[in-house]
């Protein structure tokens, strides 16, 4: 089983403990994420590109309450 943990930001902890996550294309620190919305036939999807390559980092979809 996988742990989750939300890491606490920088006023509570030093600047030099927050780690910022890395983007598998271009190895950088991902401190932005943009996010696109698309428009589908059933609700609406969401894709999320990395701010500085622009590659995809993934996509999500958002289901209206009677789908679920």
């Amino acid at each position: 089983m996988i742990q989750l943990e939300e890491q606490a930001e920088e006023r509570v902890i030093g600047a030099e403990e927050v780690k910022n996550p890395v983007c598998p294309f271009c190895s950088t620190e991902i401190k932005k994420i943009y996010m696109r919305s698309i428009k589908s036939y059933l609700g609406r999807r969401y894709l999320y590109y990395c701010s500085h390559c622009l590659k995809v980092l993934g996509i999500s979809h958002r289901k209206g309450f009677w789908m679920g």
